[in-house]
């Protein structure tokens, strides 16, 4: 029986939290709004529902544990 060809696995709790856009770079979503929303105005919380793109000093990391991506 051929031995099989040793691979990274993919963390999962990595790929729930991080997406990668087409050209490479990481986007998350905002934290803070998922409680205690009511000493947050509006604006602020329109700000959190929208994703950001994580600093290039972050992306090895993350990268590194989303092999197939």
């Amino acid at each position: 029986m051929p031995k099989s060809i040793a691979r990274r696995k993919t963390k999962k709790a990595v790929s729930k939290r991080f997406k990668l856009t087409g050209t490479g770079k990481v986007v998350a979503s905002h934290a803070g709004r998922r409680h205690l929303a009511k000493s947050k105005n509006r604006k602020r919380m329109r700000r959190l529902g929208k994703s950001k793109v994580l600093d290039v000093s972050d992306e090895y990391r993350i990268k590194s544990n989303l092999p197939f991506n």
